[in-house]
């Protein structure tokens, strides 16, 4: 791991999306960086977002957004299960999913396998504001390595599984397979629920219809729902996936009253009336997920998600 001095900034810092669509922020200035054996991990300081993580290019999460992303991504599907007592988070190694399911009065232990313990030693010394001390909590057991593996071995039931994972190319596509997904479902207790990133409606249209095919050959019940996240620079596509718990049919009061009843308070973004925001989906969309798409399988690739490091140079000045 490598600390930049406080002179040491980075003007510029953007993201390809694809070859003609991307965002950047000005401004930036790089505060620590680690190449590990998978990925190379940045944290940057930036007016607008405050400190941020960059992985491999790829704007991972920030201090002053990372509710856009976390909160329906954890709570949605909490909320619509009776009381999530023992969940999995698969990646997040920012600690961000971490501290949400934590928020649940319910919780006893939060298990999060994360392939590289470089994002959670960054995370840890420079992301506070993200993880709050979720590292800490003595109901989180961390567990470093490849989630294929845990999975396969794992014998202890999960109330909720929050896959938080980094974008689906090389060796992070096997996560977003039907096999995977019936790993998950085998490790869920009857009702439990699933959550994870299909990508956006904009520019991955081809892997989020694949990925939702994937999620509808191993669950009867899957509820896609949309977030714009200002870090991702665009409309961001979830999903939530059980065997019988479905989000679309609890009623906005109800939500509402389930979070006071459980003491949820401090949330900037989810309520009951964003719940049944989050799950409606324009003509667009809808239209995206009626057209057919084949389910991705253990070695299939998406041909639409680049691997940012292989798109043409990027060159960027002011004018």
């Amino acid at each position: 791991m490598n600390t930049a001095s406080p002179a040491q900034a980075s003007h510029f810092a953007a993201e390809r999306h694809n070859a003609h669509f991307g965002f950047y922020l000005s401004n930036c200035r790089l505060l620590a960086q680690a190449r590990s054996r998978w990925q190379h991990i940045e944290v940057l300081d930036n007016p607008q977002f405050g400190r941020l993580m960059r992985i491999d290019g790829c704007f991972m999460t920030s201090e002053r957004d990372e509710f856009y992303y976390h909160e329906p991504m954890v709570h949605l599907p909490a909320t619509a299960h009776p009381g999530v007592r023992r969940a999995l988070v698969v990646g997040g190694g920012d600690g961000g999913a971490a501290e949400e399911l934590l928020k649940l009065p319910t919780i006893e232990r939060v298990v999060m396998c994360e392939l590289d313990g470089e994002v959670v030693a960054l995370a840890r010394e420079w992301l506070g504001q993200i993880h709050r001390g979720a590292f800490d909590d003595p109901r989180l057991a961390l567990h470093l390595g490849d989630a294929r593996d845990y999975m396969a071995t794992a014998t202890e039931p999960f109330d909720q599984i929050v896959l938080d994972l980094t974008d689906p190319f090389g060796p992070a596509v096997e996560l977003y397979t039907v096999e995977f997904y019936q790993a998950c479902r085998r490790a869920l207790r009857p009702g439990g629920v699933v959550s994870l990133h299909l990508g956006s409606p904009i520019h991955l249209q081809e892997s989020m219809r694949r990925i939702h095919a994937s999620l509808r050959a191993v669950f009867p019940v899957v509820r896609p729902y949309l977030q714009y996240v200002p870090l991702y620079g665009t409309l961001w596509c979830m999903a939530m996936a059980s065997d019988r718990t479905d989000p679309a049919t609890v009623a906005a009061a109800e939500i509402d009253a389930r979070l006071a009843a459980r003491g949820i308070a401090d949330l900037q973004l989810y309520n009951g009336a964003t719940h049944h925001g989050l799950l409606a989906q324009p003509n667009f969309v809808r239209a995206l997920f009626e057209q057919p798409a084949e389910p991705l399988h253990s070695g299939d690739v998406l041909d639409d998600v680049s691997d940012p490091t292989q798109l043409p140079p990027l060159a960027m000045s002011e004018g």
